[in-house]
């Protein structure tokens, strides 16, 4: 708070530590702490303080701190596609993987007609497909369209 103060009136810690000394009461005597005052009329001040808080530890001081609250997030939706274990390509069961595309835009050209693999990521709009090795090998052999083998291969 100090270095604050002193940077924004333009004057040096040390002036501002003794402009904002102030002596407060507490249950345990009095304090020495640091206090920004700003007096209102027909209002209560405006008061900020650093400081004055006794620092001895109460014995007989309960704890009473909450139990946090558990978020159970759902798992995401690719987990859940993958841990069903089908190609959503062909249908067939076991042994998936999974095809990403770097943009959705890239299945989309005009004047091509999309492959069954572009299709299912199309109509999902998702970038993601889970295939099975037959299907994953054929889409890396011949499926992608040419704007997006080169754009592909540059990205491995």
């Amino acid at each position: 708070m100090l270095k604050t103060l002193a940077a924004k009136h333009r004057s040096s810690v040390p002036k501002m530590a003794a402009k904002h000394k102030a002596r407060i009461d507490t249950p345990s005597g009095p304090r020495v702490c640091f206090e920004a005052r700003i007096e209102r009329k027909n209002r209560k001040p405006l008061v900020a303080r650093f400081g004055g808080i006794p620092l001895q530890r109460q014995r007989t001081a309960e704890i009473a701190d909450r139990e946090p609250v558990r978020v159970d997030y759902p798992q995401k939706e690719l987990i859940a596609r993958l841990l069903a274990d089908t190609c959503e390509i062909c249908g067939g069961k076991g042994n998936v993987q999974v095809h990403h595309v770097r943009a959705l835009a890239d299945l989309a050209h005009a004047g091509w007609q999309p492959s069954d693999w572009a299709r299912v990521m199309l109509q999902r709009r998702r970038k993601t497909v889970v295939a099975c090795d037959t299907c994953h090998d054929r889409i890396h052999s011949k499926g992608l369209p040419k704007q997006t083998r080169s754009s592909h291969w540059r990205a491995g």
